[in-house]
């Protein structure tokens, strides 16, 4: 095998020229920017090998350039097998990089030369879209918690428990229905427009009601859309289930009381944007007072920090108890997910990603929620717990 280093103003022109010279067999060997020695003779060296070239020394007895001493023999691999490994360490090259690339665009500068454990946690946690000031207060805090434990260091897998920690301490999940012991079992969905409202009272009356054999009711205050509550009679009617559309808050509590029997009821609610609240005060008079009443803002994933902020404040005025998220599957970012419910107090209660009935819903947890929010982390801080 003959291997020789080629030296050029760029990586591509010395593969032209080694390629020129050794031929369409010529394999790439390695590449690096010219030692400060040898810069005179070009900005980057590449080496090339090609196997039994003629004149040149045999494969047994091969030795490397430069290198004293007596020859001895080198098995080389095949071909495939060279290829998957130059395509794997070229991927751990890449990586490195990444991480390299990604601590110095979302680290603070003081943090640099810190733990990388530290700093990635940071970048992970921000590249989800998680805000800089609630980042930093929690890396800060994992990293001061171990500072306190005799024998702690703040790196490794001590430190992504400590970060996991700090994470589920500031948010609840409750994936619950009702408020309290008493039957029946009430539930409001409340939210904006096209927040998948219907969709997921549907599928909580299936998961939670039917499959449990526990008579289900679904009630509906839209009368904005007719299509809405068509769409949620005709669920009703595969379901079997019951089905009244009401006009008025006092007609909804004359309807509560007349089904003290079933042990479900769910409520669905008009979409209501930003600048609609103030025209719902009856109904959220009703559902802000009755202490029956479990309230679950629906609001999709999707939606940014800033306006999911928006959105729970505005909603305050009808008191809602948990969050719920749904379209988790169109947004590749959970940080505002987990911020919001770290924000306001309120726990999470449902996740929905997807349209289809009874499947895609989930019941909200701590775990769930590290998972999607530690994503970009890697597979290390879930292995730690």
């Amino acid at each position: 095998m003959k291997i020789k280093s080629y030296y050029s103003r760029t990586v591509e022109d010395a593969m032209a020229a080694a390629r020129q010279e050794m031929g369409p067999d010529a394999m790439l060997v390695n590449s690096r920017k010219t030692p400060p020695e040898a810069r005179h003779l070009g900005e980057y060296e590449v080496v090339f090998g090609v196997v039994g070239a003629a004149g040149g020394p045999s494969e047994a007895s091969l030795k490397l350039p430069g290198e004293p001493g007596d020859s001895f023999p080198v098995s080389t691999p095949p071909l495939g097998d060279r290829l998957s490994m130059e395509v794997a360490d070229l991927k751990k090259e890449l990586e490195g990089m990444r991480r390299a690339i990604t601590r110095t665009a979302y680290s603070p500068s003081q943090w640099i030369g810190v733990s990388p454990d530290i700093s990635d946690a940071y970048a992970a946690l921000t590249a989800a879209e998680v805000s800089e000031e609630l980042a930093r207060e929690i890396v800060q805090s994992a990293g001061d918690s171990l500072n306190g434990r005799a024998a702690q260091r703040t790196d490794g897998p001590a430190f992504q428990r400590a970060l996991m920690e700090e994470i589920s301490r500031r948010f609840t999940a409750d994936a619950t229905l009702g408020r309290g012991p008493a039957q029946p079992r009430i539930v409001a969905l409340v939210g904006p427009p096209g927040s998948g409202k219907t969709t997921t009272l549907v599928k909580l009356a299936v998961n939670y009601g039917l499959a449990a054999r526990r008579p289900v009711l679904l009630l509906s205050m839209d009368t904005y859309r007719v299509a809405a509550a068509d769409q949620l009679r005709s669920y009703a009617a595969i379901l079997g289930v019951g089905f009244q559309l009401l006009e008025t808050v006092s007609s909804l509590a004359q309807t509560i009381e007349e089904n003290r029997g079933k042990e479900l009821i769910f409520i669905d609610t008009p979409g209501l944007a930003y600048g609609d609240l103030a025209d719902s005060e009856s109904l959220a008079h009703f559902l802000a007072t009755r202490g029956d009443i479990d309230t679950h803002l629906v609001l999709p994933a999707s939606m940014k920090a800033a306006d999911l902020s928006r959105m729970v404040d505005a909603f305050e005025i009808l008191r809602p108890q948990h969050l719920l998220f749904t379209k988790l599957d169109e947004t590749g970012t959970y940080g505002p997910i987990f911020g919001e419910a770290a924000r306001s107090g309120k726990p999470l209660s449902f996740f929905t990603a997807g349209q289809r009935i009874p499947e895609d819903l989930e019941a909200a947890s701590s775990e769930r929620v590290l998972d999607l929010v530690l994503h970009g982390f890697g597979g290390r801080a879930r292995s730690a717990a």
